[in-house]
């Protein structure tokens, strides 16, 4: 390897970064297939982390093909038949934040609600952690647009967030 650097294993990839990609799944295409995208970032991932240069942004880098995985799985589920009705609420059987009747539980619908590039940007940074610029590198654009659009897309989600909180009783 030129330089003399060595690669973290990949085990250790996965450990570090796993739920910072899940969470960015998570965001870009809702809870019920950012599992599948996970596991085909990381299955990218891994026949490309050989060919990746040292001293790369292991987590951008991630985020990238997670990026990717998404939009693919985005596509691909525009042509299933999705079911229409909605389901009835209910409470967490575990107490676990995220589940039914939390906040948490509201945010996919409120990211779901945001445009694209405000999801993004709000994933890529608040989720992820990149730097704006990284987030523009991934998405397009400058690096104030994507500054601008994570902060349009957190504004909107705190309106989501108090709209929340005044129906509950």
């Amino acid at each position: 390897m030129a330089g003399g650097q060595e690669r973290e294993p990949f085990e250790r990839v996965v450990e570090r970064h796993g739920n910072t990609v899940l969470r960015v799944c998570r965001a870009l295409i809702g809870p019920d297939g950012a599992e599948d995208a996970w596991s085909e970032t990381f299955l990218a991932a891994l026949r490309a982390y050989p060919r990746l240069r040292p001293g790369s942004n292991v987590e951008a880098w991630l985020v990238t093909i997670a990026h990717r995985k998404a939009i693919d799985h985005a596509r691909a589920s525009g042509s299933r038949a999705l079911p229409r009705a909605d389901l009835p609420e209910v409470p967490s059987p575990t107490g676990v934040p995220g589940e039914s009747g939390s906040w948490e539980s509201d945010l996919w619908p409120a990211l779901a609600a945001l445009p694209a590039k405000q999801r993004q940007a709000v994933a890529y940074h608040h989720l992820a952690g990149l730097p704006y610029a990284e987030v523009a590198a991934v998405v397009g654009g400058s690096a104030q647009a994507a500054r601008r659009a994570a902060a349009d897309g957190i504004a909107a989600l705190r309106k989501a967030r108090q709209r929340s909180e005044r129906r509950r009783p």
